[in-house]
């Protein structure tokens, strides 16, 4: 398999046929591509796998950096394999933890697995400088984190490949065990086929494309893919779900000339992206919509911000920075709630300059926001800049009666909404905040008031 860069390239515009230096990849979108080869091995710890925190929200790679991972026993259970970057800044060579992985197991079985993680590890960003050393994990029960490491010669590589293959031809549910063993000792499941020429495996044409996505063979899924155009949405799913470069060359082969990609298919699609934490992905599928879907909804665009915002709040950051503001004004009112829950208050302003409505989720939005009093400013500034607010609404100002929050029910009769009405629908939801109802009933007063002295226009009286 190709090398995982650190460095992001692109075509030369002075010489088409170089590449020049694009900048850095993010940690995130590293991470996640490890993890997926990882994966593909069979090598992931079995209990976490986690990037450290310092590397998330779009934090790039630090430029001429390296990796090194350590193993080891933990203080308490368990085996630990932490890896580091280290990069020179200053004239001085830093060293920052990139990520932890630990295993259940504790026992001398599971170091001896844990250290072959490392060095799976290290090859990922470093290769094979030699004939790579094969190993296969053996005995023990699936549930089971025992077992013996063997160093496997070539002639039993061979003996154990083809008797995998066969059983991967009858035995379905075994699939993905051995899919993990034979990219363990080969690279790629489709590289070694293509190699060997053996017998060709039972397998459609799109499993075949389906297995290029994960193996990274962009000329196997090329062939394969081209033969199964009836199911290429399902296979804009998979690549969209594929870390790394051949990933994203991959998904926009499928959208290229494509007008009628299935609208839920390519909602998916988004979601993957997302899901592997990579931005420049999203974005171009967010990009290429309108052109690849025949009817995209109008909400598209602010549901998989929504989306993206439950563990990837970077990505629906830059997504909202994405959108026209008639793409924010289309999207679901709960995309504000969520912000409204970080008092963000930034990408908020930014949501309502662009036209979002507070929809049914004024209620809830203006209760996170009023909660505790020393951000009810943030209420009014969003009131202010006219965040729009059905003024029959009743539960959106109770949510600010119940806070005590005063000057923001204020501003919610300033724009429209009828107090005595709101006394009537609150009657039987509780009372209490008799200073709170009193200062709004004050304020209605003198609104009635200054209605009544106003001079007519027309011979009409706008409220």
């Amino acid at each position: 398999m190709e090398i995982i860069g650190f460095e992001k390239w692109k075509p030369s515009a002075e010489a088409p046929g170089r590449q020049e230096y694009a900048g850095q990849r993010t940690a995130q979108e590293v991470f996640e591509e490890l993890k997926h080869r990882l994966e593909s091995m069979g090598y992931l710890p079995d209990e976490y796998f986690l990037l450290d925190s310092h590397w998330e929200n779009g934090r790039e790679i630090p430029k001429d950096a390296s990796i090194f991972c350590t193993a080891d026993y933990g203080g308490s259970e368990g085996v630990y394999l932490d890896a580091y970057l280290q990069w020179p800044e200053h004239n001085q060579l830093i060293t920052r933890k990139f990520l932890t992985g630990k295993t259940l197991g504790e026992n001398g079985n599971d170091l001896d697995r844990m250290f072959l993680i490392s060095s799976a590890i290290t090859k990922a960003f470093h290769g094979d400088h030699a004939t790579p050393a094969r190993y296969m994990k053996i005995g023990g029960v699936e549930d089971d984190t025992s077992g013996a490491v063997m160093h496997l010669s070539q002639e039993e590589q061979r003996t154990i490949i083809n008797a995998l293959v066969e059983q991967r031809e009858r035995q379905e549910e075994a699939m993905s065990q051995t899919e993990q063993l034979l990219r363990r000792m080969t690279g790629s499941i489709t590289a070694y086929i293509n190699e060997t020429g053996m017998r060709p495996l039972r397998m459609s044409d799109y499993d075949k494309a389906v297995l290029a996505v994960r193996d990274g063979e962009m000329a196997a899924f090329t062939e394969h893919s081209a033969k199964v155009p009836g199911q290429a949405d399902a296979l804009l799913v998979e690549t969209a779900g594929r870390p790394g470069l051949v990933g994203r060359n991959m998904t926009a082969m499928l959208l290229n000339g494509r007008t009628d990609v299935d609208y839920a298919s390519y909602c998916a699609a988004c979601k993957k992206a997302i899901d592997i934490n990579d931005l420049e992905k999203t974005l171009f599928l967010l990009h290429w919509a309108e052109h690849a879907v025949s009817k995209a909804e109008p909400s598209f665009y602010g549901e998989m911000a929504s989306y993206a915002h439950l563990d990837h709040r970077f990505i629906a950051k830059q997504i909202i920075h994405q959108c026209s503001g008639e793409q924010i004004a289309a999207a679901p009112s709960h995309l504000l709630e969520l912000f409204a829950a970080d008092h963000d208050f930034h990408m908020l302003s930014e949501l309502v300059d662009k036209g979002i409505s507070g929809g049914s989720s004024s209620a809830r939005t203006l209760h996170m926001l009023t909660y505790e009093k020393r951000d009810s400013w943030i209420a009014e500034s969003m009131l202010e800049k006219r965040m729009w607010v059905d003024p029959h609404d009743h539960s959106a100002l109770h949510a600010c009666v119940q806070n005590d929050a005063v000057d923001v029910g204020k501003l919610l009769l300033d724009h429209g909404m009828d107090f005595e009405r709101y006394q009537k629908w609150a009657e039987h939801r509780g009372g209490g905040h008799e200073e709170t109802i009193q200062a709004l009933s004050d304020h209605w007063q003198e609104l009635r008031s200054q209605q009544q002295d106003a001079p007519a226009q027309g011979g009409m009286i706008l409220a």
